[in-house]
């Protein structure tokens, strides 16, 4: 689902940017900021979709992060109680052998030897308190330490394969994947460089050499939507988009007005003759969707001598 979601957002990327340029190149601005916000909202749509993909990821990795850490807590407990438990020995029967005497027989040194044999006593208990106090940090550390040593659990089989997916120690990372990541970087930036000052050279207003005609003839066509289309909305949608586009030209329209032809035809004349440049900015202007249920269409657009009629 995932892969046809961005399937899908890449198209109308691809779509809402091809024709931003192309809108930007005809100077129709209303359509190009339409363009763009559609584009800047795909871009919206994919960044969330990719995020979501991350923060999943990042969910599973804690976790498994926390199963992890929770079987190491195990072993860690495991190879503290091994090295806290002590062998069993067999039982030495001739410990205390003078027991066993007969009861007839004395000794004068069993009192003194009872007595040392508590003082001894206590003072083994107290180093033995000591010991196990000072001493139960450092086995938990040394406990630690043994359990990254010791074997994976068999039950678990995700730990196989996290392991087997790790390279193997001392082999450097593959180089040809770092190439091509900064190939496509490379071969991205100067496509986009190109777009840009391609689009800056198409855009850009410059001085052009003065066309020798007399004036510029412009027939446009006015196409209207609604129950309540009649001829003078359409001559006064005509009007409202010429007036607009006066300006859109480098020299301004000053003496240039339009007339009505019958039929939505409509007929204006430019002078001074208008160059290629402004040309293409006037049919941009004239054909950019700027007004409601009204579309103007560029029939023509030509120069004009003085004794043409």
């Amino acid at each position: 689902m995932r892969k046809i979601a961005y399937l899908f957002g890449g198209l109308a990327a691809a779509g809402a940017g091809t024709y931003l340029v192309v809108y930007l190149y005809r100077w129709q601005w209303q359509r190009a900021m339409l363009c763009g916000v559609l584009l800047l909202v795909v871009e919206v749509m994919l960044l969330g979709i990719v995020l979501l993909g991350r923060l999943t990821r990042i969910e599973d990795r804690l976790r498994d992060s926390d199963r992890r850490q929770r079987e190491l807590a195990a072993r860690q407990e495991d190879a503290l109680a091994r090295l806290r438990g002590a062998p069993e020995s067999a039982a030495d029967p001739g410990r205390f052998r003078w027991l066993e005497d007969p009861a007839e027989r004395t000794y004068v040194f069993v009192p003194v030897l009872m007595v040392t044999g508590v003082l001894l006593s206590g003072l083994a208990w107290v180093v033995q308190r000591i010991a196990s106090a000072t001493a139960r940090p450092a086995e938990r550390r040394l406990a630690g330490r043994l359990a990254v040593l010791t074997a994976p659990d068999p039950a678990s089989p995700d730990d196989l394969e996290d392991l087997a997916d790790l390279p193997p120690y001392g082999v450097r990372r593959d180089r040809r994947r770092t190439v091509r990541t900064a190939a496509v970087g490379t071969l991205g930036v100067a496509l986009l460089g190109g777009l840009v000052v391609g689009l800056a050279h198409f855009t850009q207003t410059r001085e052009e050499n003065a066309d020798d005609s007399a004036a510029t003839s412009v027939v446009v066509r006015v196409d209207m939507r609604g129950p309540d289309v009649t001829t003078q909305r359409r001559a006064l949608a005509a009007e409202q988009v010429w007036e607009r586009c006066r300006d859109s030209t480098s020299v301004p329209l000053r003496h240039a007005t339009l007339g009505d032809l019958g039929d939505g035809l409509y007929a204006g004349v430019v002078r001074p003759a208008l160059t290629d440049h402004d040309r293409m900015r006037l049919r941009g202007c004239l054909e950019d969707a700027t007004l409601e249920r009204a579309h103007l269409t560029v029939v023509g657009i030509g120069d004009a001598d003085t004794d043409d009629d």
